[in-house]
């Protein structure tokens, strides 16, 4: 049965009192990545305010915005992973968020602070590649696009059975799509993506039992989101998974990316297939590992 996860606050100071100097950011929590794990609720905690300043004051080029974005969500799944609930995030991103907006925009100590974020960004916002690996699968972003050939933005593969699929954002508007291909060749009719609902539930529903296996993770039927596939067709060459000839791609909603955004980093989604049966429809599911869905999104952006 899945039991929904209460998992203890995190070790770390960010959870306590800020002080004031909390603006001036330790540089070592600047650096993309570095010490993420150790200092996860930290870099969330000053990701978040520089984020937020920079909404408020503008203090950083366009690149160098996103990137601190991007950071700043990988720092949030990190938090997570590292036992905080989500209601603890949320407390401590508002706190970040409260501290931006009492401090002035001409302020020394902010002024400090975007000259170090900005050094340690300006590099990392000219990749065109990052590579985010969660528990048991890796999303893969590129900022790469063309306006002919469909390709990858943003893509997670998987493997059910002796099918196989890939799931992501494909293609320059990030369409939200699903190709599979089926090894005995049957095709279905339709598909459909299940997720959490947020408003509905207070956390991720995640059996410790499960161990490696995503169907663990899953939210039970009845507090998720179901969105049905709008389109079918044949997946282009540049979509299939690797040695595949053919197969089929799914699109979704664009409110789905969104969703997935919005939801814990240990918990997966569910893609069901649906076929005809004999007695009906046969549904056939894939798992995708939510992992660093929104630090990958915020990446192309």
């Amino acid at each position: 049965m899945a039991a929904q996860d209460e998992a203890s606050a995190p070790r770390s100071r960010a959870f306590a009192v800020r002080p004031a100097r909390a603006l001036l950011l330790a540089a070592a929590l600047l650096i993309p990545g570095q010490g993420l794990a150790a200092n996860a609720a930290d870099q969330l905690y000053e990701r978040t305010l520089m984020t937020a300043a920079d909404a408020r004051c503008r203090l950083f080029a366009t690149p160098v915005g996103s990137a601190l974005d991007a950071a700043r969500a990988q720092a949030r799944g990190a938090t997570l992973r590292s036992g905080a609930s989500q209601g603890q995030v949320e407390a401590l991103e508002q706190r970040a968020r409260a501290k931006a907006a009492a401090t002035a925009c001409n302020s020394a100590d902010l002024t400090t602070a975007a000259t170090r974020v900005r050094k340690a960004f300006e590099a990392y916002s000219g990749l065109q590649r990052m590579t985010y690996p969660g528990d048991i699968a890796t999303w893969q972003a590129e900022r790469t696009s063309s306006t002919t050939i469909p390709l990858w933005r943003l893509s997670q593969p998987a493997s059910f059975g002796s099918d196989r699929l890939i799931f992501g954002l494909a293609g320059r508007g990030g369409a939200v799509l699903s190709v599979a291909t089926f090894e005995n060749g049957v095709r279905p009719y339709g598909a459909r993506l299940v997720l959490r609902d947020t408003v509905r539930t207070q956390g991720p529903y995640i059996d410790p039992r499960g161990g490696r296996n995503l169907a663990a993770r899953v939210a039970p039927r009845s507090a998720s989101l179901v969105f049905t596939a709008e389109a079918r067709e044949e997946s282009p060459l540049t979509l299939l998974p690797n040695g595949a000839k053919s197969g089929l791609a799914f699109r979704f909603p664009a409110a789905a990316a969104e969703a997935i955004s919005l939801l814990d980093p240990r918990e997966a989604v569910t893609i069901e297939f649906t076929f005809s049966g004999r007695d009906g429809e046969v549904v056939r599911k894939a798992y995708v590992e939510v992992g660093d869905f929104a630090a990958g999104r915020a990446f192309l952006r």
